[in-house]
C-alpha cells in the first residue's frame, strides 16, 4: 500500500498549498484574525515539511518495499494483486468499524458558522488581557523579580519599561558581584525565555531560529574580545584605570564603582582613606571567590576560577539575548508605554470596559453562506466626510478625540525629507524613530539624544558644532584644574575647597 500512500501525500500537499493560498489571500482588520491567519499557515507549514520528508523516504525505498510492489503489479496476474490489497482493506476495516475517514478536500477550508456561533481561534489563549493579542507587552511579573534582585532601585513599572534590557551603569545599579547570584541568573533567564516565546507568538511565519542563531553568533564574537557590556576582564585600580563601565567617556574606579571625569582627580583619589577601604574589602572578596586578588596598581583580577567565569559567561549571553530581542520589539515596547501612561489616568471600571470591548470587537460572527453579497458589500461602506484618521477597528474616530490630540496639526520636518507630521503624538514619537535617526546620520550626527525638537538641518548641524567645541573646551580646560583633598580623604577644586573652609564646614 506505499503507491496508496505515496498518492494521498501528493494529494494532502497540494491542498496543504491550496490552503495557504487561500489565506494569504484574506486581508483580515482585527490583529486577532490576521494573528490567527499566520499561526495557520505556519502550521501548513510545519505539516508540509513533515509529508515532504515521508514522501522523500518513500521515494529514497531504503528498504526496497515500493520497488517491491511495483514489481507485485507489474507481474503476474494484476486481478490477483487488486483482490489481494482489497481483502487487506476490508479486513482493516471489520477490525476497526469505526476507523474515521480523513476528507483531506474539506480538511484545510475555513468551517462555516451556523447562527449564532462565534468563530473560536487557537490564539485565544496564547496572550493575556494585557498583551492585547500581541499588541503590547505584559512584564508585570518580571517587573516585581527584578525589585527583589539586592542592589536595585525602587522603579515604578513605566521607568522598568524603559530601563528593563539595560544591564550596566547608570541605568542598571546592580554591582557585578550581585549578578552572579541563582537569583539574578533566574531573572535574566526568565526574562528572555518571554521576550523569546513573545516573538515567537507575535511572527509565527518568520525564521526565527536563524535569527536565535545569529544572536548567539555575534556573543561568541564579543565574548571572544571581551566586548560584552559590563563582563570585560576587570583591572584593579592603578594610575591608568580601565574605562569599561559608566558613561566610557570618563575613568572607572571598580573599587569604589564611581566614575571620574577627570585623571588628575582619579590619581588623587587612589590615596583617600575611603579608595583604600574599598581597594582592601574587594581583593577580600576576590580571595574568597579563589583569585588571587593581585596587587593595587595595575594588576589584572582574574576574578576567580575557571568555573566563575563560566557562570559569568552564562549571565552575559542572557543578557546580551535581552538586548537584542528588545530591540526587534522596539515598536511594541514603545505601544506599552503609551498604553501604560494611559492606563494611569483611568478608573477600574473604565480599564475593566475598555478591556470587555475590545474582546467583544474582536469575537466577530463569521457571515453565513445564504447572506446577501451585496448587503456585505454595503456594510463595508464608511461615512468620513470630514476624512478622520481610522482606528484600529478601520472606523473613524470620534471628533473630539481628533480635536483633543491635535491630529489637524502639521508638523513639518525638514531633516526628515520636509516630512509631514499630523498631530503631537506623532511628531514626538517619529525623534526616535528610523527616519529622522537616518536623517541626523546622513548630517554626521552620532548622539541622537540631543537633538529633540529640532527639525532644521542648520539648526542642528550649528547644535552639533556647539557641542564638539564644548567637548573640545572641557577636555582641554579640566586638566589644568587644580585639585585639593580633605582630611576624610574627598578630592575637590581648589576654589571649592577654599569656599568650604571660608565657611568652617573643613
Amino acid at each position: 500500500m506505499l503507491l496508496e500512500e505515496q498518492r494521498f501525500l501528493h494529494e494532502d500537499l497540494e491542498r496543504l498549498e491550496q490552503g495557504i493560498s487561500d489565506r494569504i489571500a484574506e486581508d483580515p482588520r482585527h490583529i486577532r484574525d490576521r494573528l490567527n491567519r499566520d499561526h495557520q499557515i505556519s502550521g501548513f507549514l510545519n505539516r508540509i515539511q513533515g509529508q515532504s520528508k515521508r514522501l522523500l523516504d518513500i521515494y529514497n525505498d531504503a528498504e526496497g518495499l515500493r520497488t517491491h510492489e511495483v514489481q507485485s503489479i507489474s507481474t503476474g496476474d494484476p486481478f490477483d494483486e487488486f483482490y489481494k490489497q482489497l481483502n487487506q482493506i476490508k479486513d482493516f476495516h471489520r477490525r476497526y468499524p469505526n476507523e474515521p475517514v480523513e476528507n483531506l478536500e474539506r480538511a484545510y477550508k475555513r468551517k462555516a458558522l451556523g447562527e449564532g456561533e462565534s468563530a473560536t481561534s487557537e490564539i485565544d489563549t496564547m496572550f493575556t488581557g494585557e498583551e492585547a493579542f500581541g499588541r503590547f507587552l505584559d512584564l508585570t511579573t518580571l517587573h516585581e523579580d527584578y525589585l527583589n534582585l539586592p542592589g536595585v532601585k525602587r522603579l515604578s513599572y513605566l521607568q522598568y519599561l524603559t530601563t528593563f534590557d539595560a544591564f550596566t551603569a547608570p541605568q542598571n545599579p546592580i554591582k557585578r558581584v550581585d549578578k552572579a547570584t541563582d537569583q539574578y541568573f533566574n531573572y535574566v533567564g526568565r526574562l528572555a525565555t518571554y521576550l523569546e516565546d513573545f516573538l515567537n507568538r507575535t511572527r509565527p511565519l518568520d525564521d526565527l531560529e536563524k535569527v536565535f542563531t545569529s544572536f548567539d553568533q555575534d556573543f561568541e564574537k564579543a565574548w571572544e574580545v571581551n566586548d560584552v557590556p559590563g563582563w570585560g576582564v576587570e583591572v584593579l585600580a592603578g594610575p591608568s584605570a580601565p574605562m569599561t563601565e559608566g558613561t566610557g567617556e570618563g575613568v572607572w574606579c571598580p573599587d569604589c564603582e564611581k566614575e571620574f571625569k577627570n585623571a588628575n582627580v582619579y590619581k588623587n583619589h587612589l590615596t583617600g582613606k575611603k579608595h583604600v577601604k574599598a581597594a582592601e574589602a574587594r581583593r577580600a572578596q576576590g580571595s574568597l571567590n579563589g583569585s588571587t586578588g593581585g596587587e593595587l596598581n595595575g594588576h589584572t583580577n582574574s576574578r576567580g576560577s575557571t568555573i566563575e567565569r563560566l557562570k559569568e559567561r552564562a549571565i552575559a549571553e542572557r543578557e546580551f539575548r535581552v538586548r537584542k530581542l528588545a530591540a526587534m520589539m522596539e515598536s511594541q515596547r514603545s505601544d506599552t508605554r503609551v498604553n501604560v501612561e494611559r492606563k494611569q489616568g483611568m478608573t477600574e471600571r473604565e480599564r475593566q470596559m475598555e478591556l470587555d470591548a475590545f474582546f467583544a470587537e474582536s469575537i466577530e460572527v463569521a457571515p453565513r453562506n445564504g447572506e446577501d453579497e451585496s448587503d456585505s458589500d454595503g456594510d463595508e461602506k464608511i461615512y468620513n466626510p470630514l476624512k478622520l484618521p481610522l482606528a484600529w477597528d478601520g472606523k473613524p474616530i470620534p471628533y473630539w478625540l481628533y480635536k483633543l490630540h491635535g491630529l489637524g496639526v502639521e508638523f513639518p520636518c525638514e531633516i526628515c525629507g520636509n516630512f509631514v507630521y499630523m498631530g503631537r503624538r506623532a511628531f514626538d514619537k517619529h525623534f526616535n524613530e528610523a527616519r529622522h535617526i537616518y536623517g541626523l546620520k546622513c548630517l554626521g550626527i552620532t548622539n541622537t539624544t540631543l537633538f529633540r525638537e529640532i527639525t532644521g538641518i542648520e539648526d542642528a548641524l550649528k547644535l552639533w558644532d556647539k557641542i564638539q567645541r564644548d567637548k573640545k573646551k572641557e577636555k582641554s580646560g579640566g586638566e589644568n584644574v587644580v585639585q585639593m583633598e580633605d582630611a576624610n580623604g574627598t578630592v575637590m577644586p581648589e576654589k571649592i575647597y577654599y569656599d568650604l573652609q571660608k565657611q568652617g564646614l573643613l
